[in-house]
């Protein structure tokens, strides 16, 4: 992708790894998207990572704007209704435009772009509208099946980077995710984020105040315990990898762990481990997939990665894995 991205690709799409070639204005893709923006919900999320959404009692949290279809299809999303079925409203780039800065002046501390990649035309150029007037950061959050060179595109716009990094084994992706190509193609995209944004940056926020929810990330070389009122480091530019383990995968979480110590550099990127996994969508065709993970499960993954030395990052606590975690896409803030 040597050209800008621009409306036209929609006519030949090649905005995903799928290189498709649909012309969107006639048919879909995989993602399941023609070539009008849907979108099912923009508002205050309290439940990213610290960094992101701020600690507990902090105002604000990450401006999220979750965007329908996706280019995986991963058989156990939590997102199913907008990721699958397509659930949303139509935008235009004006309107996304002025959605983005009501969030800024809800006090997002950044922008928060959920699943963006099958509309970046849309997204762009609702962000070229805004440029002078935006003041936060941009992030880019995605299942880190992405096109090496999407992510090069993105470097003017994207500040941090929160990709998925979902398998080691191609085979598991494969059956799971329909992405039988979903190791090296994250593995290029994450490692051509970490080379775009360099080591992350932080600011100090503002004073805490009692009106927030606690994040139920913690930090991962630290107890899991909350810090009430604690005001919380905001990242400004940086990368953070996420991993949620699965149940009966232990060992391919393991495996991940171990090639991203070993391929990425120290101290450019952060590591977030998630235990929030819960059935859903078709997880019960999949005796494996159809439970919550153990604590015994998550423990092995979190021990290995304080023994690798990856512990600049964060780790859930097991109550995350409930589904009043999955936000209601009712088109608030569209």
């Amino acid at each position: 992708m040597n050209d800008p991205i621009t409306r036209q690709m929609y006519q030949s799409c090649r905005l995903c790894p799928r290189m498709c070639g649909i012309d969107r204005s006639r048919s879909t893709g995989f993602c399941g998207c023609g070539d009008t923006l849907r979108a099912a919900r923009a508002a205050l999320h309290q439940w990213e990572e610290p960094c992101l959404s701020g600690a507990e009692g902090q105002p604000g949290g990450s401006g999220t704007v979750f965007f329908s279809g996706c280019t995986l299809r991963c058989l156990f999303c939590q997102n199913y209704r907008i990721s699958s079925e397509n659930f949303g409203k139509e935008l235009t780039p004006d309107q996304l435009a002025a959605v983005f800065l009501d969030l800024q002046a809800q006090g997002a501390h950044n922008l928060n772009l959920v699943t963006a990649t099958q509309y970046l035309p849309d997204i762009l150029e609702a962000l070229d509208q805004v440029k002078d007037r935006l003041h936060i950061p941009v992030v880019y959050n995605c299942g880190g099946y992405e096109r090496l060179e999407t992510v090069k595109a993105l470097a003017p716009y994207v500040d941090i980077w929160l990709p998925d990094f979902k398998y080691f084994d191609n085979r598991l992706a494969a059956k799971y995710s329909k992405a039988p190509d979903y190791f090296e193609t994250a593995a290029a995209a994450i490692g051509q984020m970490i080379a775009q944004t360099g080591p992350p940056v932080y600011d100090i926020p503002r004073p805490a105040s009692d009106s927030r929810p606690a994040s139920d990330s913690q930090p991962l070389s630290a107890p899991a315990t909350k810090t009430s009122g604690a005001a919380a480091p905001l990242m400004k530019k940086g990368v953070i990898i996420r991993h949620m383990v699965l149940p009966s995968h232990r060992r391919d979480s393991i495996a991940l762990l171990r090639w991203i110590k070993e391929h990425y550099p120290d101290g450019h990127y952060l590591i977030s481990l998630m235990s929030q996994y819960t059935p859903f969508f078709h997880s019960k065709d999949y005796p494996e997939l159809n439970r919550r993970i153990t604590t015994y499960e998550y423990n092995q993954v979190v021990d290995e990665a304080i023994a690798l030395g990856l512990t600049d990052g964060f780790m859930q606590e097991k109550s995350s894995a409930k589904e009043e975690y999955t936000p209601p896409f009712d088109l608030e803030g569209l």
